[in-house]
């Protein structure tokens, strides 16, 4: 059987602190045919620099000018600058652990196979584990109901096939995250998996851009409300199309 190719759709801004170690986490797992597309938002330190330092010492990565509207329209960006068939997310503050690629590449041998999601471990700024497991700390599990009600995924673990690009982005404008909206849309036209094993250190630190805070319960009852509205107008579309 062929090999995948890969492609990484990361999302940057302000993100110094890190990004050069998540890169090299990344670049050691990829072919010479896979690619890192990097969706650059304007910065004010010098995330700029760091990766733009990278794309010429290494043509698997490629960096593109951010949309400046916000993660969830800069990860669209990315994914939509991406050619190769599977297709990861990453944040530019992780660090992906040794593996990561090979095993999620082997759950994509099933064509039915639409989006998979490893476990990770959370960590603090100084890689101090704090939860070792992602999956246990927010009860992760699949299904379309499930994830509506009280979201399981997290864009940071996933990765999904190419040909789901077309039926996710644009991202709707009422989506809660991207995330979610990838996961769910995976489920309606396959089968997603979940990976026990843990292959990322997830960073909690001062600067994230999102956190695993609970919005106020109007918030989330309008988040759900949109969401259910956007999968209903996904289903009808899927039926359309026939």
């Amino acid at each position: 059987m062929e090999e995948k190719t890969v492609s990484v759709a990361m999302a940057a801004y302000n993100g110094q602190k890190y990004i050069a170690d998540q890169m090299e986490s990344i670049l050691h797992q990829l072919n010479p045919t896979d690619e890192l597309i990097i969706s650059l938002d304007f910065s004010t330190d010098q995330t700029e620099e760091i990766v733009l330092e990278r794309a010429k010492k290494d043509s698997r990565v490629h960096v593109i000018p951010g949309p400046n509207k916000g993660v969830i329209k800069n990860f669209e960006n990315a994914i939509a600058y991406t050619q190769n068939d599977i297709i990861f997310l990453a944040d530019q503050d992780d660090y992906w652990l040794p593996g990561k690629v090979k095993r999620v590449l082997k759950e994509f041998e099933d064509p039915s196979v639409q989006v998979v999601m490893h476990d990770a471990s959370i960590v603090d700024e100084k890689m101090v584990i704090k939860e070792p497991s992602y999956f246990s700390y927010r009860h992760v599990k699949l299904g379309i109901r499930e994830n509506m009600i009280r979201n399981s995924y997290i864009g940071c673990c996933m990765a999904f096939k190419s040909n789901l690009k077309e039926r996710i982005i644009p991202f709707p404008k009422r989506i809660p995250m991207h995330d979610q909206w990838i996961g769910l849309v995976g489920e309606l036209e396959g089968k997603n998996i979940l990976i026990p094993e843990v292959y990322l250190l997830y960073r909690r630190h001062e600067d994230n851009k999102t956190d695993m805070k609970h919005a106020g319960i109007r918030q989330m009852i309008k988040w759900r409300k949109d969401l259910f509205y956007e999968i209903e107008k996904y289903k009808k579309y899927r039926l359309n199309k026939g």
